[in-house]
């Protein structure tokens, strides 16, 4: 058995006009179309529809049980082509995203409240994690985007696609009231003698060797998390390198204040919006969602690296 729409409409039509030519008026169809898709389905359903009473036809009972279940199927029919149209326009849809908690702030929630105001029917998933939880979510399907620390090595063995790679500077800092805080710009060697404690901070999926060095030569390192030092860094208490968008409402506040060193390359972060290979391209909502992502970063200062390379 095989109804279609149009022949659901045209019943209902005729149902509420009252007469096929009212219907084939209303539709702005030929009223021999009108009549041709009633007999189709009349054969479908094994019996009459309508009584006809000259230019006037009223349901027979196999129309009146019918007619119920038909304006259900065109009501409900007709809310999904609506949703899939607005979901390929980007109106609607579903976006999922697992990141990097250090970006998770300005960067992807400025980003997605831009995107909300743009698309406030798509639904969003958003998580924040370590690197390796962003990738089982990845793995696990659970999100379907993922910002992560680039190159990823698990993508030996789980095959990523580059969509967005940024480059984040990763600036040592010290409270405002620091004593070198009006220096701007220092030697190694005061880096070493100011560091009490140098605060080890892994920001990739392993220590950074300058990091692990500068800890090996000065007095007195931790390794902390990023938040626990960021909290003593604003206390007055040691100086660490962080990635710039992790503390970037401090630097614009005031409150930690950017240092430059002498002799010392400036250190960076790669990090990559990534999903994994599939046979279907990314839906509207989710290259908008990207756009957001790379506008943010834009504003905030990162370098926007090509997709590959």
């Amino acid at each position: 058995m095989h109804i279609d729409l149009d022949q659901l409409i045209t019943f209902e039509r005729i149902a509420r006009e009252g007469s096929f030519s009212g219907a084939a008026w209303a539709l702005d169809i030929p009223q021999p179309t009108v009549s041709a898709r009633i007999k189709t389905l009349e054969q479908m359903l094994g019996g009459k529809l309508f009584y006809r009473q000259g230019r006037k036809v009223t349901l027979t009972d196999l129309g009146q049980t019918f007619l119920p279940y038909a304006q259900r199927t065109i009501a409900v029919l007709s809310e999904g082509i609506e949703m899939a149209r607005q979901t390929e326009s980007g109106q609607r849809g579903r976006v999922t995203y697992g990141g990097l908690s250090s970006l998770s702030g300005i960067l992807v929630g400025s980003a997605i409240a831009n995107f909300y105001k743009a698309h406030p029917d798509v639904e969003l998933l958003i998580k924040g994690g370590e690197h390796e939880s962003v990738v089982d979510w990845l793995r696990d399907r659970v999100t379907e985007l993922g910002l992560v620390v680039w190159p990823c090595p698990e993508s030996v063995l789980t095959p990523m696609e580059p969509l967005l790679r940024l480059r984040e500077p990763v600036p040592l800092v010290v409270s405002a009231a620091h004593p070198l805080a009006q220096r701007g710009t220092i030697s190694y060697e005061e880096l070493l003698a100011a560091a009490r404690p140098f605060l080890s901070l892994r920001w990739w999926k392993t220590m950074h060797p300058t990091i692990t060095q500068i800890a090996a030569q000065s007095e007195s390192s931790i390794t902390i998390s990023m938040d626990s030092a960021r909290h003593m860094v604003r206390s007055g208490i040691g100086l660490g390198f962080f990635t710039r968008v992790y503390i970037s409402d401090d630097l614009k506040s005031g409150a930690l204040v950017e240092l430059t060193v002498h002799n010392l390359k400036p250190l960076f972060r790669d990090s990559a919006l990534v999903r994994l290979p599939r046979a279907f391209p990314l839906s509207v909502a989710a290259e908008s969602f990207i756009d957001c992502l790379r506008v943010q970063a834009l504003q905030l200062g990162l370098e926007v690296l090509p997709p590959q390379g």
